[in-house]
């Protein structure tokens, strides 16, 4: 029975994946010449003869029209690199040319779009804003993912005048990952002008679905095929100087050394090890407030365990959505991680490596930690035993742009061994994707199953959304992965139509309704939760949602009737980047044992107060009733910062999270945080980072220094 209902799933997938795009496919022929054009943002005369290209279209606010401004593009290689040049007239004369950092910047920006395996899957994007400042970025799963921590070496420069602004970039073949043995690739361009609110592509897509790599237009290379000389081999030693302060007052100098390679023997394969490494975080996590059951999830923001994560993302998630989350097996945080006591497990050695074979994607990871001693709440003595960590991941490519993938991850210490391995994939069209993910958990002898699987649709007249996840009792792989909800199962339907206007000032209206159950083994109980919403997004980035949650829930043996009531706002222009969000619940607080009403607010505001000062905060404020109808207890929490970047790829940071809780009535908690950073040559960076965490002290009523700390670091890049 169970293989006749996964077949009625699949097979309407296979049969969509295998319909052409109806579409005119755009295309141009990539012209070879031997000569090198200086970056500069001035036309030289090889562009002259070059072909262009000039019929873009938008894709918002009004999809399908033709943009306001006239953009013409070029392309033409010689052995070594790519060239592009991107003219953009403006008629407005209000071309926001900001300052910023690697990949963080505002204003106008253009960029390039490259599928260099012709797979209709992923692609590199290389962006450039009218200031100069670059961005770079693997687009994943037909552009329903973005991964900004892939940095590669190329080189761009912009140019303004008074009739617009020009963008020249030069992107060497040997920073490209690339299959040699096709005589095309995927080829898209983009320009964003904030001004307007208005984004515009060479190709063309619906409203509904988004960008889509499977819809690229065509680069035909004709006889050429990208070469690229030397050993592609990237050589970063990393110098770092830290001080803390101790428990006695005194300070710790402790200076370090380490190195990254980066080693491309060959367009399809990338290798990344690390020696002697330091992980710290330059900036503190967020607080965190949880009154759920469950573990708090924190994002990486670790350098070495960001850049080239991409093989081993699960297959399924999307950029624009939260809606559907797979499974976690590889948490990157769980190496190296942070000790009860502050401190953190050393890593003495790390490496990555990724690559290609026809439609096989393939990756490999090892970590060796050691050990770390350390006392819990009762002063107990524990050791942190030193630990390998292993991650093996392959990838097919299947039906034109889905894929079915295997992963395993483990951990061996001692005696102790914790693995989990997977079968996982999905089937895609323009308009749907289909994701399933089944993995097996070892810990040390214990074995259990979870599942998870998903069905994405948004079309032009409605929109269809459905997951569900089942996670076993014994399912345990907290040393590898964040997964957990062990003894839960759940599944959720969500559906409604939606209509795109073709003209006035709203741009989306999505009305919906559905439905969840969720098991919990600790309650032995499934909850009932309904599902009704409204989501109305205008032409000038201005949006806002409201959703209510009705329904019957069960937790620590009481049985009650559940509600919630989610609010939210965002509006973005030129300026101004501000998110309003807060609900109200009926629910369980797990940290005080007890039902009552549960409330939450919050924002993140950022303010272009200049060309060069950026200035904003985040705030979040929390509030816990009590059985008896008052409030227990509420917490705010707010993280200003003024972040200042007086030439582009410098940058100054400065922030202050302060915590306020209605139990003392003051401030509890403050953290000052700095940081500068210059990035001075590709992926060669400079950082000075300062942290200081002080705590109240009750019967001083006074602020002391719990921790303080500051690195010096130095990266630098050796291309050979």
């Amino acid at each position: 029975m169970l293989k006749q209902i996964l077949l009625i799933i699949i097979i309407p997938f296979i049969v969509f994946s295998f319909e052409r795009n109806p579409d005119s496919e755009k295309t141009y022929n990539l012209q070879v010449t031997q000569e090198k054009v200086k970056v500069d943002g001035i036309i030289d005369f090889v562009w002259s003869q070059t072909d262009s290209v000039s019929d873009f279209i938008m894709f918002q606010p009004y999809n399908g029209s033709n943009p306001t401004q006239k953009t013409v593009a070029k392309i033409f290689a010689n052995n070594d690199a790519l060239y592009v040049l991107m003219v953009m007239y403006d008629n407005t004369g209000k071309i926001q040319a900001n300052a910023g950092t690697q990949d963080q910047f505002t204003g106008d920006v253009v960029s390039i779009m490259l599928d260099t395996f012709g797979d209709n899957r992923t692609a590199y994007k290389f962006a450039v804003s009218a200031s100069g400042v670059k961005s770079d970025a693997r687009l994943l799963d037909d552009g329903r993912n973005r991964d900004y921590s892939w940095d590669g070496i190329w080189f761009a420069a912009s140019r303004i005048y008074p009739w617009g602004y020009v963008v020249e970039m030069e992107i060497p073949f040997k920073s490209l990952q690339y299959n040699p043995d096709i005589s095309s690739w995927g080829l898209d361009l983009d320009r964003w002008i904030p001004e307007n609110f208005e984004d515009i592509y060479w190709c063309d897509y619906n409203k509904n679905e988004g960008l889509r790599i499977s819809r690229f237009g065509r680069l035909f290379l004709g006889n050429f095929r990208p070469g690229s000389e030397g050993l592609n081999l990237e050589i970063y030693p990393v110098g770092i100087i830290k001080t803390e302060k101790q428990e006695n007052g005194t300070y710790n100098l402790s200076p370090n050394a380490g190195i990254d390679l980066f080693y491309n023997p060959s367009p399809n394969f990338t290798l990344m090890m690390t020696s002697n490494p330091d992980f710290a975080q330059i900036e503190a996590d967020p607080y965190d407030f949880n009154i759920s059951r469950y573990e708090s999830y924190f994002k990486e923001r670790r350098p070495f365990f960001t850049e080239g994560n991409e093989i081993f993302l699960p297959s399924g998630k999307q950029r624009n959505t939260g809606f559907y989350q797979p499974l976690e097996l590889f948490y990157s945080r769980r190496i190296g991680k942070k000790l009860p006591n502050g401190n953190e497990v050393p890593i003495y050695f790390g490496s990555k490596a990724f690559g290609r074979l026809d439609d096989w994607e393939y990756g490999g990871f090892v970590a060796f930690t050691g050990d770390e001693e350390f006392f819990d709440d009762n002063g107990k003595r524990i050791i942190e035993e030193k630990a390998q960590f292993a991650a093996v991941r392959m990838k097919k490519q299947i039906f034109e742009n889905s894929q079915i993938g295997f992963l395993f991850v483990g951990k061996k210490s001692g005696d102790n061994f914790q693995g989990v391995f997977d079968v996982d994939g999905a089937f895609r069209t323009s308009d749907y994707q289909f994701t399933y993910q089944v993995a097996g958990a070892n810990d040390n002898g214990k074995t259990d199953m979870a599942f998870s699987g998903g069905l994405i649709g948004f079309t032009k007249n409605y929109n269809l959304m459905v997951r569900t996840r089942h996670v076993g009792k014994e399912f345990n792989i907290s040393q590898t992965g964040f997964v957990p909800w062990r003894g839960t199962t759940e599944i959720t339907f969500i559906a409604g139509p939606t209509w795109y206007p073709d003209s006035g000032s709203i741009s989306q209206i999505f009305i919906y309704t559905g439905a969840s159950l969720d098991y919990e083994a600790a309650d032995k109980y499934w909850d009932r939760i309904l599902v009704f919403g409204y989501n109305m997004n205008f032409r000038n980035n201005l949006g806002f949602e409201v959703t209510y949650f009705p329904g019957k829930s069960k937790d620590n043996s009481v049985t009650f009737n559940a509600y919630e009531v989610d609010i939210s706002a965002w509006y973005n222009n030129s300026l101004w980047n501000l998110n309003l969000y807060g609900g109200y619940a009926k629910t369980y607080n797990f940290s005080r044992d007890f039902l009552a009403p549960y409330a939450w607010s919050g924002l993140s505001i950022n303010y272009q107060a200049m060309t060069t000062i950026n200035i904003g905060t985040s705030f979040n404020a929390y509030f816990e009733g009590n059985p008896q109808g008052s409030t227990e207890d509420y917490i705010l929490n707010a993280r200003p910062f003024i972040s200042v970047t007086p030439i582009n790829y410098l940058n100054i940071r400065i922030y202050i999270d302060n915590l306020y809780t209605k139990t003392s009535g003051k401030i509890d908690r403050i953290i000052l945080g700095g940081l500068f950073s210059w990035n001075f040559a590709p992926k060669s960076w400079l950082y000075f980072a300062y942290n200081e965490f002080q705590e109240r002290d009750p019967l001083a009523n006074a602020f002391e220094i719990i921790e303080r700390a500051a690195v010096l670091k130095l990266k630098y890049l050796y291309y050979l």
